[in-house]
């Protein structure tokens, strides 16, 4: 063989792999920023990215990060991520989604937040979103007042219940509004409680004793789901049957919970965050909420309480835990 042919079949062989290295397809990348945590919800997320065509290390990466209750730190973790020039930010809360709306508008935003997206400003209309930003709210206004209907069904003989809210969100002060409106209708007074740190929400459980409130229901927001642990101990410790916005709640301990179905509504934003993948803009995309609701109780808890739970609390649990 002579030197130039030699030269030139090396020389091919090196360029080869080179070039078609080149020609692959770049994988987009989705940022998902959680305040929250749940390898659950994170499942239905890859679930409903699957079904716009999107499965996770082969045609989608995923960066995930985590504030694990440490708000200040979100501005940085959604800096991180519109440096690795992500196609589109996934937020669970209204702090994070708020976060990243506050640092990015030209990256597409789908959050997934427990409050009214128009009321904490994330969004000005709920059919057409302005801007960069879509997403699915949990908020249904009749949910506090169905879970106040059915702790006051578990407890009738107590008239005087307590909802326990953080004074920073922004669906806070409308919630225990509704709840004190639908508890006079039913006879009961409600102690409205307000907790935005560890040490508060110690005492605001010691006012449900002074106050001799026979339930309490725990208002949804973010730094609550991160304290989880502390609400389930806590309530056990005072012996006080307490209601929660988050099944996660009841398989940490705690007693019942009345919410949104979260693994149906997550599949909802995977999906969202598909189609935006896909070319969709996020203005085109209303503002979901949830369809699927569901009820669960553990009646070992119940038990541990002393509470009796009728036939017609069992009947309509979507999960009785055992």
């Amino acid at each position: 063989m002579r030197r130039r042919e030699f030269i030139t079949l090396v020389g091919g062989a090196v360029a080869w792999p080179l070039a078609a290295r080149a020609q692959q397809p770049v994988i987009p990348v989705v940022g998902f920023l959680d305040t929250i945590g749940g390898a659950g919800r994170i499942a239905a997320f890859r679930l409903g990215l699957r079904e716009t065509g999107y499965i996770e290390g082969q045609n989608v990466a995923i960066e995930y990060r985590g504030a694990e209750g440490q708000y200040d730190q979100l501005p940085a973790l959604v800096n991180d991520l519109v440096r690795r020039q992500v196609g589109v930010i996934v937020t669970v809360g209204n702090v994070a989604a708020r976060a990243a709306k506050s640092v990015t508008a030209t990256i597409p935003i789908v959050f997934a937040t427990g409050d009214d997206p128009v009321a904490v400003g994330l969004v000005s209309r709920l059919n057409r979103p302005e801007g960069n930003i879509t997403g699915l709210s949990f908020n249904a206004g009749t949910l506090p007042i169905k879970r106040l209907e059915l702790v006051h069904e578990l407890v009738p003989a107590s008239t005087i219940m307590s909802i326990i809210i953080n004074p920073t969100n922004a669906n806070a002060e409308p919630d225990s509004v509704a709840v004190q409106e639908a508890a006079r209708a039913l006879g009961l007074q409600i102690q409205v409680l307000r907790a935005g740190s560890e040490k508060e929400i110690d005492a605001a459980f010691a006012s449900v004793v002074e106050q001799g409130s026979g339930a309490l229901l725990v208002n949804p927001d973010s730094f609550f789901a991160t304290r989880r642990n502390q609400f389930v101990s806590l309530a056990a410790r005072f012996g006080i049957p307490s209601i929660y916005y988050l099944r996660d709640f009841v398989t940490a301990g705690g007693l019942m919970s009345y919410a949104a179905n979260v693994a149906d509504a997550y599949r909802h934003v995977g999906m969202y965050a598909g189609k935006i993948l896909k070319g969709a803009k996020p203005a085109d995309l209303p503002i979901m909420q949830p369809t699927k609701f569901e009820f669960v109780i553990n009646l070992k808890t119940a038990k541990t309480l002393g509470l009796v739970v009728p036939a017609s609390i069992l009947i309509r649990a979507d999960e009785v835990i055992e």
